[in-house]
């Protein structure tokens, strides 16, 4: 009776601290974005429910809040409806954004210890470019990507090329693209040599071609624009001639949602896309396929991309502290490494890589180091001031010219000098 009384009075206070513990458990709300197709949802809320099963003081609600686009404005809304996120993964272009909103604080503040600086270092140098501004870091990189050439081997092998080779330079795709365009006997294209999407943000997909071209759209700064370069000018007319004079690519808008599916249904020979994409074409690709760094003109390059975490103000400073925490853990070699994998974005940093985890599936799988291995010639996102205005504006120049209504010099010219106007007060 005494040992029931007892076991019982020890359950009684076990529940009553586990109650005592859950109500003190700080509460987090974590946005975050898909953008491309695969495992990204179910992965990213995986990981947050075993950060949660593992430290019992922190309740997270991850919301799943759509696109990138549908992400930042929601998280927009929230704080300045007094609700804000206390993190939220937004595209690292939107930096400059959130800043001039004030809606978001650094982390430098949370980063005190050697061990903590230590981890800030660890970032590839690339994707800090779109993290950090006045000497403080406002971004972590999670999410992050490069654009990456995927090509049909089978298409290839027909088209009497070789299937392990993809195109090194402008001239190549050209060459290559003209010999992988197919037409039935009606002269209509069954098969295009390469699809660039140009929907939804075909400045990103273009800015590969500008940095090729030894271009940089924007300033570090945010507060200039180069849309008027010669060599902008010129790699926004070879992207229309592909469709207008080469003829190995369809005319007119591309759409970015529809081109994985277009790959894998032998509608384009070669595609350009995220490498987030990756495990999306390594599962639903029917046939074999490789990855290759975007093909070079004066240099090799690519624009860095994706979304970073963020600290939202108005949460406390216990909020802050358990956010900065999970973003360490989350960003760690282990659950890097898982989400790289279901995902195919490039992992951060690079003692992910250096894991037994990664190194066995790097084996099994090289294609996954192709866009790690293009940092080394990637530049940072264009991101400015007032970055939807300026990039919609960019972004209508490139539609202009793709579908005829104006020429690339005219089109970039006017889109230059309304970003002038937008950008002078930040200077």
């Amino acid at each position: 009776m005494l040992k029931s009384t007892f076991l019982k009075a020890v359950a009684a206070t076990a529940l009553s601290f586990s109650t005592w513990a859950s109500a003190q458990a700080v509460d987090l709300q974590f946005y975050f974005p898909v953008a491309v197709g695969g495992k990204a949802a179910e992965t990213i809320q995986a990981l947050t429910d075993e950060y949660v099963a593992n430290h019992p003081d922190v309740k997270i609600d991850a919301v799943y809040a759509g696109s990138y686009q549908d992400t930042v404005a929601k998280a927009i809304t929230a704080s300045r409806g007094g609700n804000p996120p206390q993190l939220s993964v937004i595209l690292s272009t939107d930096m400059f954004t959130l800043i001039d909103e004030d809606l978001i604080e650094p982390f430098d503040s949370y980063l005190s210890t050697e061990e903590d600086k230590k981890w800030l270092a660890g970032f590839y140098p690339a994707f800090m470019e779109n993290s950090q501004t006045g000497g403080k870091t406002y971004g972590i990189p999670f999410q992050r990507s490069t654009p990456v050439l995927y090509w049909n081997k089978e298409a290839f092998e027909k088209a009497g090329l070789d299937p392990d080779t993809a195109p090194a330079t402008w001239d190549e795709m050209v060459e290559f693209g003209k010999k992988l365009t197919v037409k039935d006997d009606s002269g209509n294209v069954t098969q295009w040599g390469v699809r660039i999407p140009s929907s939804g943000f075909p400045y990103w997909l273009f800015q590969g071609l500008a940095i090729e071209n030894g271009a940089i759209l924007a300033n570090a700064e945010g507060n200039k624009t180069n849309f008027d370069d010669p060599k902008v000018v010129e790699a926004l007319q070879y992207l229309v001639d592909l469709s207008v004079k080469d003829k190995v690519m369809a005319p007119g808008i591309i759409e970015w949602g529809s081109t994985p599916k277009a790959f894998f249904e032998g509608q384009t020979a070669m595609m350009w896309t995220s490498t987030g994409n990756l495990t999306n074409v390594r599962d639903n690709a029917p046939f074999k396929f490789g990855v290759a760094m975007l093909p070079e003109k004066a240099q090799r390059g690519a624009p860095t991309g994706g979304g970073n975490f963020y600290l939202f103000k108005g949460a406390s400073a216990e909020q802050n502290k358990a956010a900065v925490e999970f973003v360490q853990w989350i960003t760690a070699p282990e659950q890097s490494a898982k989400w790289t994998m279901a995902t195919g974005y490039v992992a951060p940093r690079p003692e992910t890589w250096d894991t037994e985890t990664m190194k066995a599936y790097a084996a099994d799988f090289p294609a996954v180091l192709v866009a790690r291995d293009q940092l080394e010639f990637a530049k940072a996102e264009l991101s400015t001031y007032q970055n939807q205005r300026v990039t919609g504006i960019f972004n209508d120049a490139l539609a202009a010219a793709i579908t005829g209504s104006k020429d690339p010099a005219t089109a970039l010219k006017e889109a230059q000098a309304q970003a002038d106007g937008i950008l002078a007060e930040y200077r």
